[in-house]
């Protein structure tokens, strides 16, 4: 099983900047990607960020690109998103989730993920 630990949640101001994390651990942990998604209430699961874990290449979602960056931490087990310039639109509860395994599925839709944290809010205040 793996443990999905997410915090850096909160309240901000439009404009400013938080820095979400995201603590991996368990004996099945593939490390093969690690990915952000948020959902704000009424709306569907949103993509936010990916990253590879070998190599480094990250993918972002068209309204948090040059906004957001996603980065890893290898030997703590660690993704943190780094969110800046924040907007009212960007309050939702952030997730972070792991893949099992690859799968024939873009790593940019929840179905390639198999594990998943307890969220954590986030809220932008005008």
């Amino acid at each position: 099983q793996v443990q999905l630990v997410e915090s850096g949640g909160g309240l901000v101001q439009a404009g400013g900047s938080l820095r979400l994390s995201c603590a991996a651990s368990g004996r099945t942990f593939s490390r093969y990607a690690m990915g952000w998604f948020r959902q704000a209430p009424g709306k569907e699961r949103e993509f936010v960020a990916a990253i590879l874990w070998s190599g480094g290449r990250t993918y972002y979602g068209d309204s948090v690109k040059g906004r957001f960056t996603i980065s890893t931490d290898n030997p703590k087990n660690t993704v943190y998103l780094q969110m800046n310039s924040l907007k009212p639109e960007d309050t939702a509860v952030y997730y972070c989730a792991a893949p099992a395994a690859p799968k024939a599925v873009t790593i940019v839709h929840p179905a390639a993920y198999d594990y998943w944290g307890q969220g954590t809010q986030v809220t932008v205040s005008s």
